[in-house]
């Protein structure tokens, strides 16, 4: 049986990253997507004693969780099968060639009653330079060619926690737009945050300039704001479950209810007529 073709080119996907670091990574959406983990974390109300990160820039996650084993994105995890009450992936998962088979190694990693958190990148990131590198490339040369990560929908998401046998299921998203008065800057923010192209099927030569050129001339016409300025989106998507335990909540059985439906409704009577 034929295998997929691979999604990410891992060796340049990390020759990205360490350019990144080597540079001085500038991390702002790992610092936001960590901020907004501690508010979860503190809604679960709840002390964890043996967490695990996946991620990229540890750094910015292992800060709020001290002691937390660190651990390297990569195909297989290093992670212990039952060795954590909490496991987060950090801004990696939309890499993965097999974001199933990292859930469900996530999962495995779990002690009973134990909490996965997710946040990645989903596929409204960058939907405005998609779209025009599109029309720009096709308009100049006739083509297309894979310049941007093709990035999952929350609603596919969601039901991926419950495939890999997590209980309570959530899967939220949050969008950001910023805004760039000049465009470049925007390619220097992904560079700096190692999320450049490390797409398998990229192309392997040098783009033509007439391509950007067209590219940057629909951006500004078609994504500019009143004072002129380019907005990019960036969507977060969060996934959370749990590793089943019997002190969870469970969905009753069908037809155990005690109570009519329209009895907890408690429809207005209208008076009858005289």
């Amino acid at each position: 049986m034929n295998k997929p073709p691979l999604l990410t080119d891992r060796p340049a996907l990390n020759r990205q990253r360490l350019r990144a670091r080597a540079r001085g990574p500038d991390l702002f959406l790992h610092e936001e997507a960590a901020l907004d983990l501690q508010e979860r974390l503190l809604e679960v109300n709840r002390q964890f004693t043996s967490p695990a990160v996946v991620s990229a820039f540890p750094e910015v996650w292992l800060r709020d969780l001290p002691g937390a084993k660190h651990v390297a994105d990569d195909d297989r995890l290093d992670l212990e099968e039952g060795a954590h009450d909490l496991v987060v992936h950090a801004m990696c998962l939309h890499w993965s060639n097999d974001p199933v088979g990292q859930l469900v190694q996530a999962a495995r990693a779990l002690k009973p009653d134990g909490l996965f958190i997710a946040v990645m990148l989903g596929g409204q990131t960058l939907s405005e330079l998609r779209s025009v590198l599109a029309e720009a490339e096709a308009a100049v040369t006739g083509g297309l060619s894979p310049r941007v990560l093709p990035m999952a929908e929350v609603r596919d998401l969601g039901g991926l926690l419950q495939r890999v046998g997590l209980a309570l299921p959530v899967a939220d998203t949050a969008l950001r737009k910023i805004a760039y008065t000049d465009p470049m800057r925007l390619f220097a923010d992904l560079r700096a945050m190692g999320e450049g192209n490390a797409l398998a099927q990229r192309p392997r030569h040098f783009t033509r300039r007439a391509v950007f050129a067209e590219a940057l001339q629909r951006y500004g016409a078609h994504y500019s704001d009143d004072q002129g300025r380019l907005q990019a989106s960036f969507e977060m998507i969060w996934l959370t479950g749990w590793k089943p335990h019997e002190s969870q909540q469970k969905p009753l059985r069908p037809g155990s209810a005690t109570t009519r439906l329209a009895d907890a409704l408690n429809p207005l009577k209208m008076p009858e007529a005289e």
